[in-house]
């Protein structure tokens, strides 16, 4: 499956808890076998804040490991291949400080999630260094995508960029399908 939920083991004591985050052979085991080169960390001062869906175009294509290490998110990862039997499909899953759990979004996927709490940090690793040229995505409402995003009555709050993008049906999407269908995630 190309989208993978990741529920890092997490040893606790009288002092708290110690969890072993990224560790290459073991996440090489699960299907995730991809060189990081770059770590991001968001804050979002407020519940409701949308970021995505976004992408990178090859050659500067980025695999994405997400975490939650403060709050809690809605995190989603949308089909973007072409010809793939579930373009257009997508998975979410809540990651939290409280919880642990991170989501693997291979290449050919636009990423996106929302703040379910204030004060909510994410932090996650890439595979590609971030190019500007390369930048890419869909809008959050896609009506074709339906996506059920858990929002405060407000609506969310959007950068100017993401608030233009196309939705899926008009963009041009730069993957091709790879021969692994989206699946299912336990979450």
């Amino acid at each position: 499956m190309p989208v993978k939920l990741v529920r890092p083991r997490r040893f606790g004591d009288d002092r708290g808890w110690f969890s072993e985050t990224y560790n290459r052979d073991r996440y090489a085991a699960m299907g995730i076998d991809c060189a990081f080169v770059q770590d991001n960390h968001s804050m979002s001062r407020d519940q409701g804040v949308l970021r995505g869906l976004h992408w990178q175009a090859p050659p500067n294509g980025q695999d994405k490991l997400v975490r939650c290490v403060r709050g809690r998110i809605w995190d989603v990862a949308v089909d973007a291949r072409r010809g793939s039997p579930t373009f257009g499909k997508w998975v979410a899953a809540e990651l939290s400080a409280e919880n642990g759990h991170q989501l693997f979004i291979p290449v050919g996927f636009a990423h996106g999630f929302v703040t379910l709490e204030p004060n909510s940090e994410v932090e996650y690793k890439v595979s590609g260094l971030y190019a500007p040229e390369s930048e890419g995505g869909v809008i959050w409402n896609d009506p074709g995508l339906a996506l059920p995003w858990p929002l405060p009555p407000r609506g969310p709050t959007l950068s100017p960029k993401d608030e233009i993008l196309s939705p899926l049906s008009e963009a041009t999407t730069p993957f091709e399908y790879d021969g692994r269908p989206l699946e299912p995630i336990d979450a």
